[in-house]
């Protein structure tokens, strides 16, 4: 599965974006999906998971905030990112896996799509 991002943007802190992520080349709807971010410096890291059945789960810092969803018939996944913060600052990238509990790891990953940089300013 081919996988790419996009929708990122410059904006002011409190404000939202969506993000998007098209994926081809696979039977989408088998895998769970997950929305990471790396902020410079930083490691990548898993911030939202999105299972086949629609189960979702975030990372503590993005819960309440963001919202992940997927739309299978379309190939997309999708990151609502609400009352952004300066330390949202990251390029975001999606992927796919068939375990999500497991996608955590980002050393499982063989690959990694085209990011989109977020960047909110205080």
């Amino acid at each position: 599965v081919q996988l790419q991002a996009s929708g990122g943007g410059l904006v002011q802190a409190g404000g939202s974006l969506t993000l998007s992520c098209a994926a081809s080349g696979g039977i989408f709807s088998i895998y769970a999906i997950g929305w990471y971010r790396q902020a410079p410096g930083k490691e990548r890291t898993l911030i939202a998971t999105i299972k086949n059945d629609g189960e979702a789960n975030y990372q503590a810092s993005v819960k309440d905030r963001f919202i992940i969803s997927r739309d299978d018939a379309k190939n997309a996944a999708y990151l609502q990112m609400n009352s952004l913060k300066p330390e949202d600052t990251a390029v975001y990238y999606c992927n796919v896996g068939l375990d999500a509990e497991k996608m955590s790891d980002v050393d499982l990953f063989i690959a990694w799509g085209q990011g989109t940089q977020v960047t909110v300013s205080s």
